[in-house]
């Protein structure tokens, strides 16, 4: 199983009263970062067999604006394991129930979505690798611990869209 974990999407300013910052909503950047990454996956042929999010409302969004450009027609799958107060054991749980998906998109938060991707590829669990907003990793599961395969996040996109669109050809005049 493949194994893709995206981080939710820009979102602003989290908000100090917990009640309203779950119901907090992808802002106009956050909409932008979802698009460059489903155009990415988009790019590479990715079709997901299953897609899991948190109940939260930015992590819901940015599930679902992916998967619509991803042409995913199924319900998104929510659940508790990807939410930010999950544990590793519940993530690993939800996980070890998926081996019968080939590709499989979970999103969620950080931090503790981090500590969960160093769960899935790291023994001890302790490997430290950083997820900024509407980063994607993919890991491959087929054996145990999974293995990293890559992890980008939009701002490397970004850039690598911004050099392939300048021109190729090098300038011969020097006017």
């Amino acid at each position: 199983m493949n194994l893709y974990i995206l981080r939710h999407a820009s979102a602003g300013v989290s908000r100090k009263n917990p009640a309203i910052d779950i119901k907090r909503p992808i802002d106009k950047e956050g909409k932008q970062q979802c698009l460059l990454m489903a155009g990415y996956l988009n790019a590479l042929r990715v079709q997901f067999d299953l897609i899991a999010s948190s109940p939260i409302k930015r992590a819901l969004q940015t599930a679902s604006l992916v998967g619509t450009e991803l042409a995913y027609d199924a319900k998104i799958q929510t659940t508790e394991a990807l939410s930010p107060t999950a544990s590793v054991a519940s993530f690993q749980h939800f996980v070890g129930r998926l081996d019968s998906y080939d590709n499989v998109l979970v999103v969620g938060h950080n931090p503790n979505l981090q500590q969960f991707l160093g769960a899935m590829i790291a023994p001890a669990g302790r490997a430290n690798l950083r997820m900024r907003k509407c980063a994607l990793a993919r890991v491959d599961m087929s054996s145990r611990p999974g293995q990293l395969l890559w992890l980008i996040d939009p701002r490397a996109l970004r850039q690598y869209y911004a050099s392939v669109a300048k021109s190729s050809r090098r300038k011969t005049s020097r006017k």
